[in-house]
């Protein structure tokens, strides 16, 4: 914002705020204080340079760039290898449909992995659960460069999945540590934007490289998986930070906690290891925090069906929408047969183009927008269900985009048509995914990790069934009537049942309740 912009239009105003030891006061950090029209801020920060939200702004994006590149290589992996096919199927004497599986199984592999990663992170850090999975990813894909026959190949791919899933629900968590709930909006959105985008530059690099074989398509990814392994071992710091009990030993930008108030110092502060004090590997459960159990994640997903607000939000996205991408991605090569694997890779721009166009102008900063706008209408208070208005236009231009391509394809169309058209498509699936996981997170935000977790279990899990059933769809009734069905499938059920939320997802939440369970560092 400009320096001449009246303080009150500000969404919160910074200032300086003395920093602690424990003992005395050893400096300032850069602080919020709430919004002078009394939005109030969440997480609630402390006085403590170790806190994730006092961390220098470069720090904090340069972890978040690091979360980024592991959820872009999360789709990566799955599609990169797509205009290879030809290739897979000589190397293993398989069918299209059987080769259309490798895409299926590394997508079963990212629905597996949240559901162990997730409690383990909440134990022992993201920073060592992010190495690890990095280096599970790097082993397993140098493992599919080398596999001599289809089941070992296949066992490669779940195992690159399973690898790079922490890049979801830890990868979530890290930006939910970093930044305050007024921000996500758009942190949000460009940690969709990399999910998006690694799986739309996935095909177009895998299209080039495919020009030397298809084992330098794996061994591209390995380097891509060292590179980032690298970055979080020499760059990411721990982001795990035990708030709740530190919000209560150390004073915060409204004032000194009681015991503080009457000593004039804070005592015991500086006991309790956290973030950058921990050991450079640390192997040992977080300090300061309430540890899940291991197989907490796994309960928690199944008591997620029972909170409306995200079953609703998450099912009928993933199984009336999303998994539409999947259709498109794996089945573009075979609408454009004549074009060679390094052209059909660049008939993903469109795609790319959308994603990227969406999320600049149309999707997360919007969303933090309109939140500002509508909460000062509404008495300063945010609620979840203002996240979903963007849902209308993306619904709409999703639709559009399907049904053009389908027709485009099977009139033989210029290419230039179902360019606009899979714009349209990505830009629609770009702006509704992070509607989404921002509604879901801003329901319930102190239980961000299971809420993130059966969302991307979900999600996944509609990327793995896709694959089996799109090419007898397609063989069928060709791609006019394949991708116009799924075109109005989401316009007249998805878009239809999600707008309930917007009439009864206040009131589902006032009546189930929020969940008794926290996460990690509020409890």
């Amino acid at each position: 914002m400009s320096k001449e912009e009246p303080e009150q239009n500000k969404p919160y105003i910074e200032q300086k705020i003395p920093a602690y030891d424990g003992q005395h006061e050893v400096g300032f950090v850069q602080e919020y204080t709430p919004a002078k029209r009394g939005i109030e801020l969440h997480p609630k920060p402390t006085a403590d340079p170790l806190d994730p939200l006092n961390f220098p702004r470069w720090q904090k994006w340069t972890a978040l760039g690091t979360v980024m590149w592991m959820y872009f290589l999360f789709t990566y992996i799955t599609t990169t290898t797509v205009p290879s096919f030809p290739l897979l199927q000589e190397q293993y004497s398989i069918s299209y449909s059987q080769v259309n599986w490798t895409v299926a199984i590394p997508a079963l592999g990212l629905s597996v992995g949240p559901l162990i990663w997730s409690s383990l992170s909440d134990i022992y850090g993201r920073r060592l659960i992010l190495i690890i999975g990095t280096a599970i990813a790097l082993v397993a894909t140098i493992g599919s460069a080398v596999a001599k026959n289809y089941s070992g190949y296949m066992a490669a791919r779940f195992f690159q999945g399973l690898g790079v899933a922490p890049a979801s629900t830890v990868g979530m968590a890290v930006v939910n540590d970093l930044f305050f709930e007024h921000e996500r909006g758009q942190k949000f959105g460009l940690w969709v934007l990399a999910i998006d985008m690694g799986l739309l530059v996935g095909p177009l690099i895998g299209g080039f490289v495919t020009l030397v074989n298809q084992y330098w398509v794996a061994w591209l990814t390995a380097i891509l998986f060292a590179v980032l392994l690298v970055a979080e071992i020499l760059f990411f710091p721990e982001t795990l930070y035990p708030r709740k009990l530190m919000l209560s030993r150390l004073p915060t930008s409204s004032g000194f906690h009681t015991d503080s108030e009457k000593t004039g110092t804070v005592s015991a502060s500086n006991d309790i290891a956290r973030t950058k004090q921990l050991p450079f590997l640390n192997i040992w459960k977080v300090p300061g925090i309430e540890h899940p159990k291991p197989w907490d994640t796994l309960i928690r997903f199944i008591q997620m069906w029972t909170f409306p607000n995200v079953a609703v939000a998450v099912v009928v996205y993933s199984f009336a929408w999303y998994w539409w991408v999947m259709s498109v991605i794996t089945f573009l090569p075979v609408a454009y047969p004549n074009y060679k694997p390094q052209i059909q890779g660049l008939l993903y721009g469109g795609m790319i183009l959308g994603t990227l166009f969406s999320e600049i102008l149309c999707s997360g900063t919007l969303s933090d927008w309109i939140i500002i706008k509508l909460a000062e209408k509404n008495n300063n208070v945010r609620e979840a269900e203002m996240r979903l208005w963007l849902l209308y236009p993306a619904g709409v231009i999703t639709s559009v985009g399907l049904i053009v391509w389908g027709i485009s394809v099977d009139k033989g169309y210029h290419w230039i048509v179902g360019q606009v058209a899979l714009f349209l498509f990505a830009a629609g699936i770009q702006m509704g995914n992070t509607a989404i996981c921002s509604y879901i997170v801003d329901c319930y935000p102190l239980h961000a990790m299971p809420v993130i977790s059966f969302y991307v279990v979900l999600l996944n899990l509609s990327a793995f069934a896709n694959p089996f059933f799109i090419a007898p769809w397609v063989d069928s009734v060709g791609f006019t009537w394949t991708f116009t069905t799924q075109g109005l499938l989401t316009a007249f059920v998805a878009i239809p049942a999600l707008s309930v939320l917007h009439v009864f997802g206040k009131r589902w939440r006032e009546k189930r309740g929020a969940p008794k369970w926290v996460s990690a560092e509020y409890a």
